[in-house]
């Protein structure tokens, strides 16, 4: 079966890539897999306010996740699977990547404007070293051209 992994954060860009992803599951019987990243806390706060700071993040991308995975099941019919792993963004991926052998695809968007992001960047510079496809659903396409291409 055919999984494809989305990176979920409250952008446009990652709405627009689990569209596509989540259509072309749809399409060839596959699957999605939503990966909501806690971002690595870059100060050292007293015990229980650091710890207070890293719960409240995983609680924010794990609503985020859960919203974006309930449209989707609204819309297409099936239930994404949905992890949230705190660490820098790229190795969370890769590892998650290494971790599920079946991922088909890494799928991102890119900006409608301006420069593309961290994680396209270095993902688009480093796909030779991926064990699958990199997707780029470009930024600037419409909802109805999304839905055509996947």
């Amino acid at each position: 079966m055919r999984t494809y992994l989305v990176v979920m954060d409250e952008t446009e860009e990652a709405r627009q890539a689990l569209r596509f992803a989540s259509l072309r599951a749809q399409k060839t019987g596959g699957s999605v897999h939503i990966l909501a990243l806690v971002p690595q806390q870059t100060f050292n706060a007293f015990g229980g306010v650091q710890a207070t700071i890293e719960q409240e993040a995983r609680e924010r991308a794990e609503v985020m996740a859960n919203s974006a995975a309930g449209n989707i099941f609204g819309e297409m019919g099936k239930m994404p699977t949905i992890a949230v792993r705190p660490g820098s963004a790229a190795d969370v991926i890769r590892k998650y990547i290494e971790e599920h052998g079946n991922i088909a695809a890494l799928v991102l968007a890119t900006s409608a404007e301006g420069g593309s992001g961290p994680l396209v960047t270095h993902f688009a510079g480093s796909a030779s070293s991926l064990p699958c496809p990199l997707y780029l659903v470009p930024g600037g396409l419409s909802r109805e051209q999304i839905d055509a291409l996947a």
